[in-house]
């Protein structure tokens, strides 16, 4: 018998989640985990962390095959809404293997608190607390707490990247850090992958997650309102978006704004034709999601000039 059939339903989004009203939370997608360790596709390393054990913040770590030396630091912030998915899902576990092998990088996977259980803003303030943590092992120069960081990161060469949801936390990350520092780093440059942003519609999703919502001004949904966004704290941007993607006006919109604002840095956009939202999560192995891989890779390799 379904445990959930004699529940009161407070409020369900289609394909996301159904919440109760005592609280508990149904999720229609995003919950499968894969264990972290060796992976045989492409040899890269994985491995989960602790960040903070009362609130269970945590990230997956990954090493490319063979690491030598320091190598440029991803940090990667998955997508699903803000309400559906993690790093340990199998999806994000394959797509990160992948990153990892080809940017010969080492990567940390963040693992943040889900709305609707942990309303907005809870996945921003999660996210830059495992900022702040990573950025430990470049402050205390090799003595942070975890060793892959302290033996093989290179905080010079330091990028933040996410999907949907997670480009549009990697983006505010990078205001945040502007106003806050960084605490050890320098952010290179910052990768948005079909980026949720807002636009000039009501979002009942967004106003149910996000109880504090400031509206159609709010900078952390609607960056093109944001009066600091020529602050925005990295010296390169990278914004990919797809053309059957719903949300590739708002990519767009985002792009050309940065373009105009006063922004001292680059900032680039790349548009796949024929296909939509995170299509290279669904099927990895495409062609058109090879390409948008090798865009990453040449976005990251260019620090190295």
């Amino acid at each position: 018998m379904d445990p959930n059939s004699n529940k009161e339903v407070l409020r369900e989004f289609p394909r996301l989640f159904r919440q109760y009203k005592d609280g508990t939370v149904e999720r229609f997608m995003g919950t499968d985990t894969t264990p972290p360790g060796t992976d045989p596709l492409t040899n890269a390393q994985s491995k989960d962390v602790t960040i903070n054990p009362q609130t269970g913040v945590a990230a997956r770590l990954y090493l490319p095959p063979n690491p030598a030396g320091k190598l440029p630091l991803l940090i990667y912030i998955h997508g699903g809404a803000f309400c559906i998915c993690s790093p340990f899902n199998t999806t994000y576990h394959r797509h990160l293997n992948t990153l990892t092998a080809e940017t010969n990088a080492v990567v940390v996977s963040v693992h943040y608190r889900l709305a609707p259980e942990h309303p907005l803003p809870t996945a921003y303030d999660d996210t830059w607390e495992a900022i702040q943590w990573t950025a430990k092992h470049a402050a205390v120069h090799g003595g942070g707490p975890e060793p892959w960081l302290n033996d093989h990161a290179d905080f010079s060469r330091v990028f933040l990247a996410g999907d949907s949801a997670g480009a549009n936390l990697a983006h505010n990350m990078a205001m945040r850090g502007a106003v806050e520092g960084f605490g050890g780093f320098t952010l290179d440059g910052v990768v948005l992958i079909h980026p949720y942003f807002g636009n000039d519609q009501r979002d009942e999703l967004t106003e149910f997650l996000y109880p504090s919502y400031g509206g159609l001004t709010d900078p952390k949904i609607h960056p093109e309102k944001d009066p600091n966004l020529s602050g925005l704290g990295c010296r390169r941007v990278l914004v990919l978006v797809a053309e059957k993607d719903f949300l590739r006006e708002r990519g767009r919109s985002y792009y050309e704004t940065v373009k105009g604002s006063a922004w001292s840095g680059t900032v680039e956009m790349v548009e796949t034709e024929g296909e939509g939202h995170v299509f290279h999560l669904m099927n990895p192995s495409a062609e058109k999601s090879v390409d948008l891989v090798k865009q990453i890779v040449s976005f990251i390799k260019q620090s190295q000039c």
